[in-house]
């Protein structure tokens, strides 16, 4: 049914483009009335009409007007609205003057409608596009750290393309996924994660968001509380993040621009091990190849002395400091993007088009990403009442050689731990040149040698991925208008994994086919809207919105692998001894149905309410014909600066909101499903089988989520000084977790709904202009959020509920959602401590192991940024520092440091041996012991405080741009990214560093790529 809606919509719209009428161009300049200069950015529309144009950088603006009664409306951010009828004139020149009393900001929020923010009832922060492609992530979203009060954001240190862990106002839910809905032009896309790491290793393939282009985005709108997103319905339960990309200009002429991007990233060594004792163990170095083999990776040696050392290969090494340690392994990446793009404005439309290269090579050898990205907008109003919008933004992403993260196999961060005598170099190339063998460097064939996986390894996915919107708007008359809006996100996926013929723990080192397939992922949705204005006498106001939506989700994998290979280096399905397949299919669809009423009060009051009503294919079933969710909202907002008469008070509004939503029905859980299985023969006679499955359907509705949000804005001194204040508290209900039942039932397992997570938070953002001249200004803002939340309730014997952990100290450090502390909590075992609070130690004198307890939460409880940006004449500076307070990371790197002696702590009594009540163990066994009993030694703090971005910029002036005849522009920029931690509790890591991608893994650190330091320039050419 959607695709011939869509088919007869693509009619409609070719055939409408035939319609226009004739009009006449008009065409000025628009300046400010106090200081004439020219104001880029303001908005021409013919009134009644969606026939709009923006002025250019020279303020500048070009229209089509259709009659000689029409009139042309102007209006900017912080200018007094200025309404001019049309004469016939073809030139039209306009001076608009300051109105500090006007708000005037309009801002995106859910479905994509735009909302004078003044009216808002709810917490809404934009960031503008030029914040995040300049020193530029290659995953968007990171570029959102420390800009967003209550906005947590962590990148997953796994290269480029990682998969970027977002957190809006804590976690909505013990299970939910975290992460926000992403929309972009009003259509939700696709933000699944396609691979992980865990405790056992994996590489991370990036998620959705990871694959837009950062030029072709013009702002960031954050959605934060729910009933700034409850019209999304059971998706809002995590916040919205609505993309709004680059358009056109009506009215313009073509305006070409070049955008170049070069950034290098440096990896940083924030480890401070001990470099006095090198490899071996009890004191002594190694006297034998097998003792060298075994010893690369043990720090328990003699003091290094500069003798002569044997090593795992026969040969003599010099027994002192290797000249280069684990990070001179890793190379400088560079990441280079180059961006074209093209617009113009047709009549009474735009279009544009932009063309993008990323290339990007990680810091690990042989590694990088490959990512072509072409983005087509198009916008014309086919009559004065009608409007048809198309874009179209199609990727090409290649992967080479992922790294593996955590702990173990094909992981090519594996140098981290080696003795500090012990040079990476000699493990080089990683293989035997006849055999193909890998040269194994340690104790454990299962940590791969890095050299090898990094000249041998195959881990290339490739993505290709369309998203397209499709709409047409039809207005009535001023206030009433239809819209119809088709959007469609369908990524292709391939995957090509290999355990590589010469990996050493593969059958006699012949490799296998780990995955070779293809998997297609699609969303589709189709919108309806209605929307009107209207007037009750002369003080009260409507704005309406109803409509409906279709959204149809699947998904379908194919794999095949197998092994062990047959002949070397041939890595298809055709040669391996045995092969396996895999076969996935999802699907599911929703019918919705939601609205939207403002009520309005002069320009004092604002009363809204949204509801949406969502019907599930994945809650239908037999037993229960309740399939439906519905998210309700209220909010309102009182502007009372008038009512103060305060001269300095520009404006003032207080907001309030409640809302109620929903987390998503999962499919295929409602219903036995049974399975087929082996045919059995007996008697000659070929009879089929099959099994019940052990888990009990669900017939439990998704939980929900309510929010109490109280929020204020204040605007001074002609908005140079404001404050946006917003206090919350969110609660989620009826979270359904598994549950095991009685045998004597049927059924083994099931799911109980009986878990709760409470989040509060005060987020407070000021902004501030505290110097303005004719040649400079600085602009300067802070943002800082305190948050707490505590679980409420977990399962019926109120037990935790683990999460994940590290392989090092598996099971014996975890993080887990505990009742009445905040979650998720990392828990481990503390020391014994005798009755004089000293540490309890055995016969041997080793320390025993005390408490299972917990020792604080993965989430921080205060956090935010301060960002300064300079504009002198044409020169501008600019610097984000951000900073994170109150949060424990379980680091498997202080737990294996400590295991295998490079810790400093491991220096104390090395010599001397560790004394505890009068008993002695040598400093070896104590601290390994220390390590493996004692797993709260590795946790760490989470603290720390960030200069994350700095950017120096120089835009050429006119004057220059005059003699150049096919440039209008050049603006330069020295960027850098990460570039320095100014103050870090942690000793050995970056605390924001993480192998996994998901809530499971947060607050848990090992084994992945160092992280790094970026340098860059941004050079963007406007060309006439």
């Amino acid at each position: 049914m959607i695709q011939k809606v869509f088919k007869l919509l693509f009619v409609f719209c070719l055939f409408s483009f035939q319609l226009a009428k004739a009009q006449t161009t008009v065409s000025g300049k628009i300046t400010d009335g106090s200081t004439g200069m020219s104001l880029p950015g303001v908005n021409v529309v013919v009134k009644g009409t969606t026939n709009g144009v923006s002025t250019d950088f020279e303020g500048k603006y070009s229209i089509n007007v259709p009659s000689r009664s029409a009139i042309l409306v102007f209006s900017f951010v912080g200018y007094a609205e200025k309404e001019i009828a049309f004469t016939g004139a073809t030139t039209l020149n306009v001076s608009l003057t300051e109105n500090a009393n006007q708000l005037g900001e309009v801002v995106v929020t859910a479905l994509g409608i735009s909302k004078d923010q003044r009216k808002l009832g709810y917490a809404v922060t934009t960031v503008g596009g030029d914040n995040l492609d300049k020193a530029r992530e290659t995953n968007v979203a990171n570029g959102l750290a420390g800009r967003v009060s209550g906005l947590v954001v962590r990148g997953t240190n796994s290269g480029a393309g990682g998969t970027s862990k977002v957190l809006l106002r804590g976690i909505s839910g013990i299970t939910s996924g975290g992460s926000p809905l992403f929309v972009i032009d009003g259509i939700p896309i696709d933000n699944t994660q396609r691979g992980s790491a865990g405790e056992w290793g994996g590489a991370d393939q990036g998620d959705g968001i990871g694959n837009i282009n950062p030029d072709d985005i013009e702002k960031m709108t954050v959605l934060k509380g729910q009933s700034a997103s409850a019209l999304y319905g059971a998706r809002a339960v995590n916040g919205v993040i609505i993309i709004t990309t680059k358009k056109g200009k009506k009215g313009g002429d073509y305006a070409i621009t070049f955008n170049s991007n070069f950034m290098a990233d440096a990896p940083v060594d924030f480890t401070d091990f001990q470099d006095q004792y090198g490899q071996g163990t009890g004191g002594s170095k190694p006297l034998t190849t097998g003792a060298a083999l075994a010893t690369n990776r043990n720090s328990w040696g003699g003091k290094l002395d500069g003798s002569s050392v044997i090593g795992f290969d026969g040969q003599q090494y010099s027994y002192s400091k290797a000249k280069e340690s684990y990070i001179d392994f890793y190379k400088t990446g560079t990441n280079l993007t180059n961006t074209v793009s093209v617009s113009k404005g047709l009549g009474d439309g735009a279009f544009r088009l932009s063309f993008s290269n990323l290339d990007s090579k990680s810091i690990v050898p042989n590694s990088g990403l490959k990512r072509t990205t072409i983005n087509l907008s198009a916008d014309q109003n086919i009559t004065d009442k009608l409007n048809v919008a198309a874009s179209v933004n199609y990727t090409d992403e290649r992967s080479n050689n992922r790294p593996f993260l955590s702990d173990g196999p094909k992981n090519p961060n594996n140098f981290l731990l080696l003795a500090p005598n012990v040079d990476h170099n000699i493990f080089a190339p990683g293989y035997d040149p006849i055999t193909g063998a890998e040269v194994v460097f340690s104790d454990d064939n299962y940590v791969t040698n890095p050299y090898f996986i990094v000249n041998q390894g195959v881990e290339d996915p490739t993505r290709k991925r369309t998203i397209s919107v499709l709409s047409t708007k039809y207005s009535f008359t001023d206030d009433i208008y239809a819209m119809v809006r088709l959007g469609n996100d369908v990524s292709n996926d391939t995957e090509f994994s290999v355990n590589p013929w010469g990996l050493d723990y593969t059958t006699n080192k012949r490799g296998s086919l780990d995955s070779k397939g293809q998997s297609t992922r699609s969303e589709l949705n189709l919108d309806g809207l209605f929307g009107a204005k209207f007037k009750i006498g002369t003080d009260f106001s409507v704005d309406a919105l109803a409509g409906g939506n279709i959204r149809q989700n699947k998904y379908e994998r194919i794999k095949i692998g197998g092994g062990p290979f047959v002949l070397p280096y041939l890595y298809t399905p055709n040669n391996v001894v045995n092969i396996n397949r895999e076969y996935n299919y999802t699907g599911s669809e929703s019918h919705s149905a939601f609205y939207s009423f403002d009520f309005g009060y002069k320009k004092y009051l604002t009363l809204s309410t949204t509801g949406r009503y969502d019907v599930y294919s994945s809650l239908s079933s037999a037993a229960s014909s309740d399939n439906a969710v519905f998210t309700p909202s209220v909010s309102g907002a009182f502007v009372f600066n008038d009512l103060l008469h305060i001269d300095a008070l520009d404006f003032a509004k207080v907001r309030l909101s409640y809302a109620v939503t929903s987390g998503e029905a999962t499919p295929y859980t409602n219903s036995l499903y049974f399975n087929s299985g082996n045919s059995l023969v007996s008697n000659g006679v070929s009879y089929a089988t099959g099994s019940i499955p052990s888990t009990l359907p669900t017939l439990l509705k998704p939980f929900t989520v309510d929010e109490v949000e109280l929020g204020l804005d204040l605007r001074f001194f002609k908005s140079r000084l404001t404050f946006d204040l917003s206090y919350y508290e969110k609660t989620s209900h009826d979270e359904i977790l598994n549950a095991e039942y009685s045998r004597s039932t049927g059924f083994a397992t099931g799911v109980v709904a009986s878990a709760s997570i409470q989040n509060k938070g005060l987020e407070i953002a000021v902004t501030g202009i505290p110097v303005k001249t004719d040649n400079f200004t600085w602009t300067t803002s802070l943002n800082t959020t305190n948050f707490k939340n505590k679980v409420l309730a977990t399962n019926a014997d109120e037990t935790p509920i683990v999460l994940g952990s590290n392989r090092g100290t598996l099971g014996n450090a975890v993080t887990a959602y505990v009742v009445g502390e905040a979650g998720p909590q990392i828990r481990a075992y503390d020391y014994a401590y005798n009755t004089d609070g000293s540490i309890q130690v055995d016969a041997a004198g080793l320390p025993v192991r005390g408490e299972f307890k917990n020792f604080g939460s993965v989430l921080p409880t205060f956090y935010g940024g301060w960002n300064n940006e300079f504009k002198y004449k044409n020169f501008n500076l600019a610097f984000l520092v951000d900073f994170n307070y109150g949060n424990k990371v379980i680091s498997a790197t202080e737990y294996y440091s400590r295991l295998r002696g490079l810790n400093q702590a491991t220096l104390v009594g090395r010599e001397t041996g560790v004394t505890n009540s009068g008993i002695t163990a040598t400093a070896e066994n104590y601290y390994q012991a220390e390590a493996r009993n004692i797993t709260s030694t590795s946790v760490v703090s989470g603290d720390f405080i960030k200069l994350r971005q700095l950017s120096f910029g120089y835009s050429f002036p006119k004057s220059v741009m005059g003699k150049i005849s096919f440039l209008e522009g050049i603006d330069i920029s020295f960027v850098a990214r990460n570039l320095a931690i100014l103050m870090r509790k942690a000793d050995n890591i970056d605390p924001e560093s993480s192998f996994g991608s998901n809530v499971k893994y947060y607050g848990i650190e090992g084994t992945s790529l160092p992280s790094t330091r970026s340098f860059g320039l941004n050079v963007n050419f406007k060309i006439k």
